[in-house]
């Protein structure tokens, strides 16, 4: 449970309290540690069972509600508090901060919001950006130019991370017009994006997963809208809700974009925490690299974000060389995948996932150790190869900085 927050709840009264439990046991990411329906025992409770967070519900009482959260404060420090209320009143919220509060939600307590305030109580508790996170982590994959391999990369990376059963990984389709992420997977998916960004508001943790096509993997799949038309029924606002839900949900969401930075896709960019962008050797798509990295810097945050990855790497001998290529975009190469035709070709063409497909292959490794060096986690494989399931695949690269190999200076 190292990933989850542990997480207790007090609030005397019975309806608000199993609606917040409720919306708690449907996260993936949380484990509810305690609830408790008196206020004169929860210090006693957080005393018991050390949480990362108590959530306090002020509004039976919100004098003793705030006595409570000073003492949890001073005598377990370590437990950060959230407070829910029906409440707006500034001087409340001014009480409650004073009083030792990380963050005030107001009720009703929506998904999107319950993860943002998880998720700026992980980065209080992390120190930053630079901490380890134990909230839902976001992956874009885009690419420089068509063809380069964005889907591919993104379907297995998230297999390789649902596989071993320790991530909970969603794989949502973005190229909303053209997406083929369904094909890779060998699946027929009975809802689409446009079926839960329709219907987002009705939808609870149980029947988003539903929704959802779960391969044999463990990954899960939202695919990109059946009729072109539907396409518009895509918008940035509903697509945000969307995130929130699945963000509460699993631990990793890859999202593979498409090619033509549409709003959608810009709103995919804002919401991840790392980005990956897909070139190849070529002067084509190294231009657009400089071209892509140029507009990031027009939006806030999101140069920093990104992380180059060369694929097919050894393509052919015309290829400008890994050290040319990093002059030529002035940004450091985070990651090599090894050119493998034959064994993406039969991967895409037959729907099975290249752990599943060549275990053994240069390649299936380094889209293991490219899962742990995004996660800063072992990522262990089920090889069903022979009916067994044993994680002879499984290895740890060490203190590297993202590579399976130096880049070549040749």
């Amino acid at each position: 449970m190292n990933n989850l927050f542990r997480v207790a709840i007090v609030d005397p009264n019975d309806s608000t309290r199993e609606s917040l439990k409720t919306m708690l046991l449907g996260m993936d990411l949380v484990w509810l540690e305690a609830e408790c329906s008196r206020y004169e025992f929860f210090e006693d409770v957080i005393g018991q069972t050390s949480p990362d967070i108590g959530i306090v519900s002020l509004d039976s009482n919100a004098d003793k509600a705030i006595d409570l959260i000073s003492n949890i404060t001073r005598d377990n420090p370590e437990c950060s508090i959230l407070v829910v209320s029906n409440t707006s009143d500034g001087q409340l919220i001014l009480r409650t901060m004073r009083a030792g509060v990380k963050e005030f939600l107001t009720r009703p307590v929506g998904v999107e919001d319950l993860v943002g305030a998880l998720e700026r109580i992980s980065s209080q508790k992390t120190g930053g950006a630079n901490g380890k996170s134990r909230t839902c982590q976001v992956i874009a994959v885009c690419g420089a130019t068509g063809g380069v391999g964005t889907t591919s990369i993104a379907v297995n990376l998230g297999c390789t991370l649902a596989s071993g059963g320790k991530h909970s990984v969603a794989l949502i389709d973005l190229d909303l017009a053209l997406g083929d992420a369904d094909v890779f997977l060998d699946t027929i998916p009975d809802y689409t994006l446009v079926d839960v960004a329709q219907n987002i508001s009705r939808l609870d943790f149980t029947l988003l997963k539903r929704s959802l096509t779960k391969h044999s993997s463990g990954l899960y799949l939202l695919p990109r809208p059946v009729q072109l038309q539907d396409t518009a029924l895509i918008t940035p606002d509903n697509l945000q809700r969307v995130f929130g839900l699945l963000k509460a949900s699993f631990s990793h969401l890859i999202l593979d974009l498409s090619k033509s930075f549409n709003e959608v896709d810009m709103t995919a960019l804002k919401t991840a925490q790392q980005v990956l962008l897909v070139t190849q050797l070529d002067l084509p798509c190294l231009r657009n690299v400089v071209r892509l990295m140029m507009s990031f810097e027009e939006v806030e945050g999101l140069k920093e974000k990104v992380k180059i990855v060369v694929n097919r790497v050894g393509l052919g001998s015309k290829d400008i060389s890994l050290k040319k290529a990093q002059e030529t975009i002035g940004t450091e190469l985070f990651w090599q995948l090894p050119n493998d035709y034959r064994v993406m070709v039969e991967v895409r063409n037959n729907g099975v996932p290249i752990y599943e497909f060549a275990p053994r292959a240069s390649i299936t490794q380094s889209f293991q150790a490219l899962g742990e060096a995004l996660t800063g986690e072992r990522v262990e494989v089920e090889s069903k190869a022979g009916g067994s399931s044993g994680k002879w695949l499984s290895f740890w690269p060490g203190k590297t900085k993202g590579k399976t190999e130096p880049v070549s200076n040749d």
